[in-house]
């Protein structure tokens, strides 16, 4: 008796050795990415602000409020209640969220080439025709067909073409992740914007009322002099004209403050028939915000943060472009029956198999393989630009606002004292008129200076809230691009966006 255990394990070592090596042969086949890696682009944003010498850092500072939650800073409960709701009805957030959805089932999408496809069939067909015998006797035939197989399917990414559009999509869907925290920000400052509207509008028509009262008696005190013969008719008509005058404006004012608060229904997906605001005294008071370094924008800022991941996209693009001139190879599996004996469908004599590998390669193509790399590399371009301008831009937009806060805190004090000297010589003009001194169009016309610059002040303040405002959402809003390598590492997304989408958030 011979021992053929000897030959057999020969055997298995030898099956072994061949699938190591197959497998050895495919890693390093797919271990070869063609295209450029990604470098971020350069770009100078300076070592400081052009403002920052002399700005003083104060209390409560962003570092200080949740993520994302600057609202806070401004104490009033009201905005804080809008704000919660703005974050969870806004359709433009909604929009943003459902397209960065979309982005994350992209990108899962395109890693579904890197394995096999597998497909299976099965089906009967029966085919018969006739046919003319010996003696013009006409046979009918007829034959029956079963078969059923399975198909594999596997393209190996030699050149990195899978890889490289995964990097892209990957990138497309942190940069969206980004672009919903931008579409956040921006509803969150224009619904702070026109909150503050409201409320100055509402402290210039409680001036308005208090004037229009003042108003009042002095016609009624003209009227009462002209009756006495003390003062003149165009006293009385001064007078008069001073109070219609002012109404008019009153009346103005309720249209300004309906558009504003329509504004603010829009932004919270209502219907503005259906929402209203009370109006209350302005009790805000601008915080002083810390602004740290130029760079620090580029991690703070969502636009920038998207607008450097649509330049890595684009950057991977090329290298799909790339892959495209070297030939593919696929790996092609066949196995099923075929019978045309039912009954014997799924025997062994039935059965057949096929396997082998596919080279292919396009030889000539007119140049278009040549202009889609053109194309890719073009587009990187024009992302990089944009990359680039949007950091200026940035930059621009905080100068800018740290500029209208200084400037606006300067002015402040000089208007404030402008108001109180504005109410003194009105005090000693009325003493005057009530003397007999002077005449009513001398009061009223310091009457009207008073007003001005009244109204002028809570106009200037409006403008230093409007000012701290925008420069906390020129600063990213205390949002970090630290949340989108959080969505990085996440992978997919939980059943609520906000929980992976990039927040701002106090929830």
């Amino acid at each position: 008796m011979i021992d053929c255990s000897g030959i057999v394990g020969f055997k298995y070592v030898v099956r072994s050795v061949r699938v190591a090596l197959l497998l050895g042969a495919l890693s390093l086949l797919t271990s070869c990415m063609v295209g450029p890696d990604y470098v971020r682009p350069k770009i100078d944003v300076g070592v400081q602000f052009k403002e920052t010498p002399g700005w003083k850092p104060a209390q409560p500072q962003l570092a200080e409020v949740p993520s994302g939650a600057w609202w806070l800073m401004y104490s009033d409960a009201t905005l804080n209640q809008l704000m919660q709701e703005l974050n969870l009805a806004n359709q433009n957030i909604a929009q943003a969220e459902a397209r960065f959805r979309q982005a994350v089932a992209l990108t899962q999408g395109s890693r579904a080439p890197l394995l096999p496809t597998i497909s299976a069939t099965g089906g009967a067909t029966r085919a018969g025709g006739s046919a003319t015998g010996p003696g013009g006797v006409v046979n009918s035939t007829s034959i029956s067909t079963y078969n059923a197989n399975a198909l594999a399917s596997w393209q190996i990414d030699i050149w990195g073409s899978v890889r490289r559009n995964i990097e892209s999509t990957d990138a497309t869907e942190l940069a969206l992740a980004a672009e919903v925290t931008g579409a956040r920000l921006t509803a969150q400052t224009a619904m702070g914007l026109s909150y503050l509207q409201v409320r100055v509008l509402d402290e210039q028509k409680r001036l308005l009322q208090g004037t229009v009262a003042s108003y009042e008696r002095a016609l009624k005190l003209t009227q009462n002099r002209y009756n006495a013969g003390i003062s003149g008719q165009a006293d009385v008509a001064v007078a008069r004209t001073q109070l219609e005058s002012t109404r008019a404006q009153l009346i103005d004012l309720e249209q300004q403050r309906a558009i504003a608060e329509n504004a603010i229904a829009v932004l919270l997906g209502r219907a503005p028939s259906t929402f209203s605001i009370a109006a209350q005294p302005l009790s805000l008071v601008p915080p002083k915000v810390p602004v740290g370094l130029p760079s620090e924008l580029l991690e703070r800022r969502p636009d920038i943060s998207a607008a450097e991941r649509r330049a890595a996209s684009a950057n991977a693009l090329i290298g799909v472009a790339t892959a495209a001139w070297f030939p593919s190879l696929t790996l092609n599996a066949n196995t099923g029956y075929r019978s045309n004996d039912f009954t014997q469908w799924f025997s062994a004599p039935a059965q057949f198999w096929s396997l082998g590998p596919q080279l292919a390669a396009l030889i000539f193509d007119g140049g278009a393989r040549q202009a889609q790399i053109a194309q890719a590399r073009a587009q990187f371009d024009v992302q990089t630009a944009v990359y680039r301008q949007t950091v200026l831009n940035a930059l621009q937009e905080v100068e800018n606002a740290m500029i209208q806060m200084r400037v606006f805190e300067q002015e402040d004090a000089v208007q404030r004292l402008a108001v109180e000297s504005a109410r003194l010589s009105l005090k000693l003009a009325r003493n005057q008129y009530d003397q007999g001194l002077i005449d009513y169009l001398s009061v009223a016309v310091l009457e009207a200076t008073a007003l001005n610059n009244e109204r002028t002040y809570i106009t200037l303040v409006g403008n230093r809230f409007a000012a701290s405002l925008r420069l906390i959402a020129a600063l990213g809003g205390g949002w970090s691009a630290e949340e989108l390598r959080r969505v990085d590492d996440s992978g997919n997304p939980s059943a609520n966006p906000s929980k992976t989408v990039p927040t701002n958030s106090a929830d």
